[in-house]
């Protein structure tokens, strides 16, 4: 029972306005640039592919053995285009919390301009939703109430992410961005005056990232990252360190603020990237831990010669 409530808590935290369920989250937060900020398109050396998958709570279940866990998957593809002078992006997510489900479809472009050794992305992105719940599996207090929602009810939401990326190869990077801007209302769940209805949760990102060489041995480098998420009525912040041996090998840890605490390991064969981490709750209410594995590859596009710069003399 404990933790059903635990479950049903957690559910209505999600809820704002309707229903709009809060943004995914992710350990591997330093590869979702290109689905949290449209600005990042284009701004990799050739056509980047990544995949992200999250079973959070692994192993969670109702009081029915329904699998109510958050479960979230993540594609996201993002390419340079010279001729546009700027880059393009498109992103499927499919994210999953007890009986809603959502899936997305974003496409953006984001116009690059040079700034000596950095290179700032300004981007937008159109954004396509279809939620549903499934109502017939929740069990109300009072069964037979003709105001309550019956069956599964879904919709398609329609909006725009806007977002800026600023990033100097091999050094540091800073971003920020806003999803779901316009907040579009769906359909009303029922036909009451004072139903609910689907609508989008228009959410703020703010992101940076420095690469620091050790400078006693160049083959080694620390990676802090931070990434701030805020929907206004709550925020989470995730903060990480990694340390990366030859551009080869990394592990690391990242704390979700009052949240978790993960452990990240990963190694990279000439352009496929391969990356996993378990994250342990630090919430005290006895949840499950969370399993993620992040999966990457970049297609190379020969570049012009440029008078970029670069601290590490691996890169010269």
């Amino acid at each position: 029972m404990f933790r059903y409530l635990v479950f049903i808590f957690c559910l209505f935290v999600g809820i704002k306005a309707g229903f709009a369920q809060q943004a995914p989250a992710f350990t591997h937060h330093t590869n979702t640039h290109a689905f949290t900020n449209p600005g990042f398109a284009g701004l990799s050396e050739g056509i980047c592919i990544n995949g992200i998958v999250r079973q959070q709570w692994a192993g969670f279940k109702d009081m029915d053995g329904n699998k109510v866990a958050p479960e979230t998957f993540l594609i996201t593809g993002d390419a340079p285009l010279r001729l546009l002078k700027g880059g393009v992006s498109l992103t499927v997510i499919q994210d999953k919390l007890g009986f809603e489900k959502n899936v997305g479809v974003q496409a953006g472009y984001s116009y690059h301009i040079d700034l000596g050794a950095a290179t700032i992305g300004i981007g937008t992105a159109v954004n396509f939703l279809n939620r549903s719940v499934d109502f017939s599996k929740f069990k109300p207090h009072q069964t037979g109430d003709p105001i309550l929602t019956t069956g599964e009810q879904s919709d398609m939401l329609f909006d725009v992410n806007i977002g800026a990326f600023l990033q100097v190869p091999e050094s540091y990077y800073f971003g920020f961005s806003v999803t779901s801007l316009l907040e579009s209302k769906g359909k009303a769940l029922s036909n009451t005056s004072t139903s609910g209805s689907f609508v989008g949760d228009r959410t703020f990102y703010a992101v940076g990232g420095y690469q620091f060489v050790v400078p006693w041995n160049s083959a080694y480098e620390f990676h802090p990252a931070v990434s701030v998420t805020s929907n206004l009525s709550s925020t989470q912040i995730n903060m990480s360190g990694m340390v990366v041996y030859n551009n080869q090998f990394w592990g690391g840890v990242n704390y979700r603020l009052q949240e978790s605490i993960g452990v990240m390991i990963g190694m990279k064969v000439l352009d496929l990237r391969l990356g996993y981490s378990y994250d342990v709750n630090t919430l005290g209410i006895g949840v499950p831990g969370s399993h993620e594995i992040s999966l990457g590859y970049c297609f190379k596009i020969k570049a012009d010669k440029s008078t970029r710069s670069y601290r590490n003399t691996r890169y010269l």
